[in-house]
């Protein structure tokens, strides 16, 4: 499995005037970010951490005492290493996973690597950069996406945009 850092969340401004800032988040909420105290390639640890009511979260970190201070980390990604994530289930997957993976047909054809996973409401969509540098995307479901490891990403070849 590699070990690469995945951003849990990020730094979209200050909050107040105490040095507390809003996050937006990318995991599973306030709950699971609450588990990590401390993130990679950064200095700041979390004191508090709270629900903001729309869709992400505020934090203070014991590092940032002013509004100055917390409007200088706009734009910071707090991630933390792979391995620090909670186990899956089989049939499930972490976007950070997929993303970077190579990705053949059914036929064993080379057709790209996966470079995105998105969500529109009905459910992940990957999206592939083909060689040549076009893209396409492909629904995360079995009859699209019969297989996938840590080595790669096997889409039915009818799927394949050509």
């Amino acid at each position: 499995m590699r070990d690469r850092p995945v951003t849990l969340a990020a730094i979209i401004g200050a909050h107040g005037v105490t040095g507390e800032v809003r996050l937006k988040l990318f995991g599973e909420g306030v709950v699971a970010l609450k588990s990590y105290r401390a993130f990679c390639d950064s200095t700041l640890t979390v004191v508090k951490l709270k629900d903001d009511g729309k869709g992400g979260a505020i934090a203070r970190f014991a590092e940032v005492t002013d509004r100055t201070a917390a409007e200088k980390l706009r734009g910071t990604a707090l991630t933390v290493p792979r391995s620090s994530l909670p186990a899956l289930a089989e049939g499930e997957y972490y976007h950070a996973d997929l993303i970077g993976l190579p990705a053949v047909s059914t036929e064993g054809e080379a057709i790209g690597e996966c470079v995105g996973v998105e969500n529109f409401g009905a459910g992940d969509v990957i999206e592939i950069r083909k060689p040549d540098g076009k893209k396409f995307m492909v629904p995360m479901k079995a009859q699209a996406v019969p297989e996938w490891d840590d080595e790669r990403i096997v889409i039915e070849a009818g799927w394949v945009d050509q």
